[in-house]
């Protein structure tokens, strides 16, 4: 293609990897409440993995607490955990953020979901708080953002994570989900009604509830360690080659699960064949340009991204080029292959000035950009940008817009709604010879313009003033 080695001379950065695997994936979670025991089985009731990389974990008797939603949230005076020591208990919280559950566009950001809404940073803050285990409710599909056949698909199999030499933040010992009847039923053999304290939960001056019962649970796992690779190649930039703009799309998906019946491969056509199609295309051109681009532009495919993001983890904690020399992210994940539309959706719209140079590139196809439909879900949150934006790197995640040419909003809205709720994180997310990618053609031309004018320029994109990313990096001359 005429591209370059990537991380200096290497097409590929290796990037360490610890897999813990359940041997006993029918284990059950024994609950004792009013003298009486229940059992909580896995996959069915619950999904349940250690994060510590340990070959066994032991959770005796810890005591039961509801933390509503588990935030501390100093941006909207929000304290989950004021007045309460977790330490050696386990807490349950519920999925999403108390704007979701109250629509108040003055609490959090209403509807749409922030980090404190995201699994991921509860069992971050659980960890922190010192919990043995935090186990997140699945209130709802509309909740979390997926149904819960896609918690289990996720979970199932060997668990990922970087060594605690790359990332020694705190771990939960025991971490996972509990279905919303699991959760009504654990509460109610406690005594205590689930629904009314999870409406109790959303409003100001919630305080945590003990609920006067005890968890137990033994994990048994195989911990391996082996090593991944993120892959990486460039055009290098003919008068500031030390500045980088950051094309970056996933590699992996989520392997295959012998447990099912029939088809066990999970092949993510869709997520995110889609995204290293229009990287590799954007890529070529780069490469075959008259002329080099001023800054380098790296095209950057990591792994690990549906085991927790872990290869853009690695790569921002070790990059190629220095993040303060990073113009940009530009990402892509799972482009419906769903025809031409008149918008391009930018994920988390409201964010920085990379919005405002891509709605000027795309009035030259007459299109506009739009918000997700579904902000609740937290995209924004779930791809490979986000490591970039939380280190300060300007990050954008666009995809494909659903105002089509051809059935307008609905047809779009039901397109991606189906896909979420057949194929999404399923063996069925496969090739269909029956796509429509002419819009994906026109979004792939439109971030290449993007990428073009960032790399022959002096700019530097910043975020919004109210972007809470923007302390991170500051202003750029």
């Amino acid at each position: 293609m005429g591209l370059e080695p990537g991380d200096h001379g290497s097409w590929f950065q290796t990037v360490p990897t610890v897999s813990t695997e359940l041997l006993d994936t029918d284990v059950a979670m024994t609950v004792t409440a009013k003298g009486k025991r229940d059992r909580f089985a896995n996959r069915t009731d619950m999904m349940v993995e250690t994060l510590q990389g340990k070959p066994r974990v032991d959770l005796k008797n810890s005591p039961i607490v509801f933390l509503g939603y588990g935030a501390i949230a100093p941006n909207w005076d929000w304290n989950d955990y004021q007045g309460v020591d977790v330490k050696g208990k386990t807490v349950i919280v519920l999925v999403n953020d108390p704007g979701f559950a109250t629509g108040d566009p003055k609490l959090f950001n209403g509807r749409a979901m922030t980090y404190y809404g995201r699994w991921m940073y509860k069992y971050e803050e659980a960890a922190r708080q010192g919990a043995a285990a935090c186990f997140v409710v699945h209130t709802s599909d509309e909740a979390a953002g997926y149904p819960w056949s896609v918690v289990v698909n996720s979970g199932t199999g060997p668990q990922l994570g970087l060594p605690a030499s790359v990332d020694p933040a705190p771990r939960l010992p025991v971490a996972g989900w509990l279905t919303r009847d699991a959760a009504k039923r654990l509460f109610a053999d406690a005594g205590l009604d689930f629904d009314a304290l999870e409406k109790q939960a959303a409003q100001r001056g919630f305080k945590p509830v003990p609920l006067k019962a005890a968890a137990s649970l033994t994990l048994k796992n195989r911990i391996g360690r082996f090593e991944s690779r993120n892959v990486l190649a460039m055009v290098k930039g003919s008068t500031h080659p030390d500045e980088a703009v950051i094309y970056t799309a996933h590699w992996d998906h989520l392997g295959m699960d012998p447990q099912r019946e029939g088809h066990q491969v999970f092949g993510g056509a869709v997520d995110n064949g889609t995204g290293l199609s229009m990287l590799l295309m954007i890529a070529d051109a780069f490469a075959h340009q008259p002329t080099p681009p001023e800054r380098s532009v790296l095209f950057f495919m990591p792994t690990l991204e549906e085991s927790g993001l872990l290869g853009s983890k690695y790569y921002v904690a070790k990059p190629v080029f220095p993040l303060d020399k990073t113009v940009a992210d530009l990402a892509v994940d799972a482009l419906p292959p769903i025809g031409r539309a008149h918008d391009m959706t930018v994920i988390g719209k409201g964010q920085s000035q990379l919005e405002d140079l891509l709605a000027d590139v795309l009035k030259s196809q007459d299109r506009v950009i739009s918000a997700e439909t579904t902000p609740e879900n937290g995209f924004y949150f779930r791809s490979d940008h986000f490591n970039f934006a939380k280190a300060g790197v300007p990050a954008m995640l666009a995809s494909s817009g659903l105002d089509l040419l051809n059935g307008g909003e609905a047809a779009g809205k039901a397109a991606a709604a189906d896909y979420t709720a057949h194929r999404y994180h399923t063996p069925n997310d496969v090739f269909d010879p029956n796509w429509n990618v002419d819009g994906i053609l026109e979004d792939t031309q439109a971030y290449y313009e993007l990428g073009q004018r960032l790399a022959k320029s002096g700019v530097w994109p910043q975020w919004y003033p109210d972007s809470p990313f923007r302390a991170k990096r500051g202003a750029k001359p």
